[in-house]
């Protein structure tokens, strides 16, 4: 089981907030390392290991830089994110630009900064030799189709996902690019999300070392890198398990030897692109109670919303909640916990059972570490919050100050009405 603990005492919580006024996002760094590093050994075995962080789950050039010193590349799908990238010096083929309806501006800045570009479509490849030129390196994204059983709400089934190449495609695609002048080839596919039994990763290896022996068998390309996506889960609720990187890890090994190897296509470079297993635990919502409500329900009301997190309000997703300094406190009260926006789904708990909150309670939303400020919004003028760094010597750094109204309001011209 997941036990949901804090890396900060309440004293030390609070002496935070007295800095930095909630709601804020705040990542603990030491964590972060550390378990970037149980990634990194479980595929130390690898003659080639790569993780691509995907810069999607948290945005922040400080979370890439400190990533980069653990020698994690970036995962990009957007002119920002390639940026972001830049600013916190990863360039090069520690980049991996994987988008769909790509523009031709997104291209080029892939192409400047010598990132690997992973094809969405094989109609894609005469856009980007128009565009951009073609590279010497280049990667298809593959999507199984109903080949490869799985999918999530969240990215979709394989044959219902609008992402990646056919198995046909593929073949005369590499083939295309091949003609067009390319040298070195890539292949990547992300069927599933947030999914925490370890055999889905190792089959996803399965189909892909199969797919590196076929494609060399029928058109003589040897592929020199596989990225097999990120999707790894993490444990939400306090009953489930964290996924065991060092089963994958192993299994992967097998099925490498197994087939890549026995195949004389070794060596291959492997990687991943995750982004939630490897923040998401380790960043925390801190909000403050403002409101209690009883009319047919009893709610809480915060002062976040689901513009701070908009997961439990969009997928239905559990996020656990601690009350600072009620933790041993028994679960004896039922809550809808609550944003302020005039949307009905704004809530981060339904019929949650909780010690009893007060008004000026402390409460903190664990697991909101990737896809939490990353998907924040404006609606209803609501601000985003703040990002903090926790360092290892306790001490507080802002990494994002919270949004003002004057951002809000500096892509209008109040003067012309």
């Amino acid at each position: 089981m997941a036990k949901k603990t804090l890396p900060f005492s309440q004293t030390e919580l609070e002496e935070i907030i007295a800095q930095h006024p909630t709601p804020f996002h705040i990542y603990d760094e030491q964590a972060i390392r550390q378990n970037v590093r149980k990634l990194l050994a479980a595929f130390s075995w690898a003659p080639s290991f790569k993780e691509y962080f995907a810069v999607k789950a948290t945005p922040n050039p400080y979370i890439l830089k400190l990533l980069r010193e653990e020698g994690v590349g970036a995962d990009c799908s957007s002119l920002a994110e390639l940026i972001l990238s830049e600013k916190a010096g990863i360039v090069g083929e520690n980049i991996m630009f994987t988008s769909n309806d790509t523009p031709a501006e997104e291209y080029v800045k892939a192409r400047q900064l010598g990132a690997v570009i992973n094809l969405d479509d094989i109609t894609q490849l005469d856009y980007l030799e128009k565009h951009a030129g073609m590279p010497e390196l280049i990667s298809f994204r593959y999507n199984p189709g109903p080949l490869r059983q799985g999918g999530n709400a969240i990215i979709g089934k394989p044959e219902d996902a609008k992402y990646g190449l056919t198995r046909q495609q593929l073949i005369a695609a590499y083939k295309m690019a091949r003609d067009k002048g390319a040298k070195r080839f890539g292949l990547h596919t992300m069927v599933i999300s947030n999914e925490l039994n370890p055999a889905f990763f190792i089959e996803t290896a399965v189909m892909m070392f199969d797919l590196v022996v076929g494609i060399y068998r029928e058109n003589g390309i040897r592929i020199e890198l596989v990225n097999f996506g990120g999707g790894i889960g993490i444990p939400y609720r306090p009953e489930q398990d964290a996924v065991d990187l060092e089963v994958i890890g192993q299994g992967v090994k097998k099925v490498y030897e197994e087939k890549i190897a026995a195949s004389g296509l070794a060596p291959l470079e492997l990687a991943l692109e995750c982004g939630r297993m490897i923040t998401g635990p380790y960043g925390y919502l801190v909000t403050k109670a403002l409101h209690k409500k009883e009319i047919y329900k009893n709610y809480i009301g915060l002062d976040a919303c689901m513009a701070n997190l908009m997961r439990p309000g969009i997928y239905g997703s559990y996020h656990h909640i601690t009350v600072a300094g009620k933790e041993n406190l028994p679960l004896d009260h039922m809550y809808d916990v609550t944003g302020s926006l005039c949307e009905n789904n704004d809530k981060f708990a339904v019929d949650r059972k909780l010690p009893r909150i007060d008004i000026g309670d402390t409460l903190v939303i664990h697991d909101a570490g990737a896809h939490g400020h990353a998907m924040g919004f404006n609606y209803n003028g609501k601000l985003r919050s703040a990002e903090l760094l926790l360092k290892p010597d306790k001490s507080v750094q802002v990494i994002r100050r919270a949004e003002t109204l004057d951002d809000l309001f500096a892509t209008l011209d109040f003067s012309r009405l």
